[in-house]
């Protein structure tokens, strides 16, 4: 299996990654337009919609984030400004926020997602490729790097910390890792620069701006970049069965 799923190529071309129509529970709302392509422990999933329509949704029934590729999303909340969503931008639905979405003709709009029983932070929160940036709280092990340690800033837009749950935007000066075990389940939709993934098997999956991939946590990795990276991101900690209390 390879280590990076990619879920969607900007430049048209079609990916190896097998999708699955079906919803993510029975109040999922955009269950008739999902094809997932991951689901795993954390009852975390990632994959893609092709919307067109109105939706009411009274209460969202999970948090997500969701990022548009093609077309364009309209989003309104009561007592807010409608929100527009065009390529290159993207949102994350927190858990009980009553939302209407309307898409006049067919967007392609790629997803994370994960249940979440006990959720803190109900709205809409837009994700920017001009975000406010500050830096990264966490510094890279030097030891898992071949060169400087890169500057890494982020912009995090809602933290879900009951299912470790982290959404927002992040960009990196150029860095080089080398292969591991990836920490977390991870969702990318990369917005500048390109990424070349080392894999186990001494292949190299390239993905560049526009691009969106999913890496399970676990799954072994390298990333090499040479000029800066920015992309939307979720990430979620998955903790072992053995180490739950």
């Amino acid at each position: 299996m390879t280590a990076v799923l990619v879920l969607y190529r900007a430049s048209g071309a079609p990916v190896s990654t097998a999708f699955r129509p079906g919803g993510l529970g029975k109040d999922d709302p955009f269950a008739p337009w999902r094809e997932i392509a991951w689901q795993g422990s954390g009852a975390m999933s990632a994959g893609r919609l092709r919307f067109e329509g109105k939706l009411e949704i009274a209460r969202f029934p999970h948090v997500e984030t969701l990022t548009v590729v093609q077309g364009e999303l309209t989003v309104e909340t009561d007592g807010a400004a409608p929100l527009v969503l065009t390529p290159g931008s993207g949102m994350v639905i927190g858990v009980g926020t009553a939302l209407r979405v309307t898409a006049s003709s067919q967007a392609l709009v790629m997803f994370c997602a994960a249940e979440c029983a006990q959720a803190t932070q109900a709205g809409v929160f837009p994700l920017r490729a001009e975000a406010n940036f500050k830096p990264s709280a966490t510094v890279m092990d030097p030891k898992l790097l071949l060169g400087p340690v890169p500057q890494c800033r982020s912009d995090n837009v809602i933290n879900e910390e009951s299912i470790k749950y982290l959404a927002g935007t992040w960009d990196a000066t150029p860095y080089h890792r080398i292969v591991r075990a990836h920490p977390v389940n991870e969702f990318m939709h990369i917005l500048d620069g390109t990424v070349y993934f080392a894999q186990p098997d001494g292949s190299v999956e390239t993905v560049g701006a526009g691009d969106a991939i999913f890496v399970a946590q676990g799954a072994f990795i390298g990333w090499e970049s040479r000029e800066r990276v920015a992309k939307f991101y979720v990430v979620q900690t998955v903790v072992a069965a053995s180490e739950e209390k």
